[in-house]
């Protein structure tokens, strides 16, 4: 599951919004909101206690600064898609592979943790759909080939499996599991901070995103 899951997530993203066309953007507001919560919550209660085990806290600290420094230099040839905005050109019509590259390469390390934390799927799943509906919002109403648009998508859902699949079948990254996972809990970090700092709107009290942030770091609790 933690191989199948990811890949139908992203893909029957797309199919709903191939299908649906769906222009309420507030319920995606709504979702990213809670998918950054939900997100930094399992990195805090998963990830964070066991990178510090038995480990030198300052050299993981670096680690973790790292990943957030690799995060904001991947999101210069992903224009943010990561944290639900796409600044790309409608009109272009060649296919994005800076867009591609950066974000398989995000992709890969969010599968690194869910080989030994099952529970940060979850995590991942949450975040991955409303990027996916995003993504695919943008192919569809873009210049691009749907055939090349499709491509782009399948071979995106492929990445996060693969990440898993690496971790579980190389000897490399189970020797340095703990810094790439210090790394990715910089990721992590990075994204769902911007996502949450983002879904503030100018920092003007708003109920609903408060109470689905407070919920999404509920269930990453009990999860």
């Amino acid at each position: 599951m933690i191989y199948l899951l990811p890949i139908l997530a992203v893909i029957l993203s797309f199919v709903f919004v191939y299908t649906v066309n769906p222009k309420n953007k507030e319920v995606f507001k709504l979702l990213l909101a809670f998918s950054g919560a939900f997100l930094l919550a399992l990195t805090v209660f998963e990830l964070f206690p066991e990178v510090y085990e038995n480990t030198n806290p300052k050299t993981m600290g670096v680690f973790i600064m790292l990943g957030i420094l690799l995060q904001i230099f991947l999101e210069f040839f992903s224009k943010g898609a990561e944290h639900g905005h796409v600044h790309l050109d409608y009109e272009k019509t060649n296919f994005p592979w800076l867009v591609f590259i950066s974000l398989s390469i995000h992709s890969i390390l969010e599968g690194i943790p869910i080989e030994k934390h099952h529970s940060m799927l979850y995590g991942i799943l949450i975040h991955k759909v409303p990027i996916a509906i995003i993504l695919s919002i943008f192919f569809i109403n873009s210049k691009i080939k749907l055939a090349n648009s499709i491509f782009f998508i399948v071979l995106f859902s492929l990445m996060t499996p693969l990440g898993s699949y690496l971790t579980s079948n190389f000897e490399f990254i189970t020797e340095f599991y703990a810094p790439l996972t210090a790394i990715v809990i910089g990721v992590f970090l990075h994204i769902s901070t911007v996502i949450l700092f983002e879904s503030s709107e100018g920092h003007k009290f708003n109920l609903g995103k408060l109470l689905v942030i407070i919920i999404g770091i509920a269930i990453a609790y009990f999860v």
